[in-house]
């Protein structure tokens, strides 16, 4: 469990993140949505120790993220950031290998190299292992990127706006590959995103944030509301039932 305790953080007179309290209980995976500024990734950078917090706790299976040493917190719990290009030619074989890291101080074993060919495989990279990630397209990167946090091998998942710059379909494959990760491996995931109907669709859970608080908390059916959405964005939303989808039009 991720239990979030009065969760603060500004920036001058900027209040960012603004007193969260919640609890997120493990396995699926939970999205965070809300309009521009509204502290989504601020507070992913929170629980993941990226950022430092004015005010509050952060506890995973209560530990304190903020005094956990930094070899048993990487133990537990990966993070995917939006800015992760590498300058060093790297191979997407060497780049999943600093997944593990934290287990073995680069000092790799036999059980390190199997995960990092269990996560290539996961992610269906094995005819680009070999492959240096400046040759690869930007949803072939992003696969990369997600093969080296899973070969960490953490109970929790953070990824910040893992679609950004992506189309479609490498987005929907991204998205379906950690929903999977999340069914098939036992992963808790959070998520932040910007597509509304993207959470809906692939994420167990959604958080609402504005003005720095989460204002709404549920399952897709309890978030995708034409009141609640429209007054989030601050824009017209309607929601329709599409088969068996609950879609939002703005």
């Amino acid at each position: 469990m991720i239990e979030l305790d009065k969760i603060t953080k500004s920036y001058g007179e900027t209040v960012v993140v603004d007193g969260v309290c919640i609890s997120l209980q493990k396995a699926g995976v939970t999205a965070i949505i809300g309009p521009n500024g509204a502290g989504k990734s601020t507070l992913l950078s929170i629980v993941g120790r990226i950022l430092g917090a004015d005010a509050g706790t952060v506890h995973i299976d209560g530990m304190d993220v903020a005094r956990t040493p930094g070899d048993a917190l990487a133990r537990r719990l990966s993070l995917l950031r939006q800015e992760n290009h590498m300058s060093a030619r790297l191979t997407v074989r060497d780049l999943v290998t600093f997944g593990r890291y934290p287990h073995s101080k680069g000092r790799y074993t036999a059980d390190d190299a199997a995960h990092v060919e269990r996560a290539i495989g996961f992610l269906g990279l094995e005819p680009l292992a070999d492959r240096f990630l400046d040759e690869l397209s930007g949803g072939q990167r992003q696969r990369a990127f997600i093969a080296m946090v899973l070969c960490q091998d953490t109970d929790y998942v953070l990824f910040d706006e893992p679609l950004n710059n992506l189309d479609i379909k490498h987005g929907v494959a991204i998205m379906r590959l950690i929903q999977r990760a999340a069914r098939e491996l036992g992963k808790t995931v959070i998520v932040v995103l910007h597509d509304i109907n993207i959470a809906a669709a692939y994420c167990d859970r959604i958080l609402v944030m504005k003005d720095g608080r989460i204002v709404e908390h549920g399952e897709p059916a309890e978030i995708m509301k034409d009141e609640l959405l429209s007054a989030i964005y601050e824009a017209p939303i309607t929601v329709h039932r599409i088969e068996d989808r609950l879609v939002a039009i703005y």
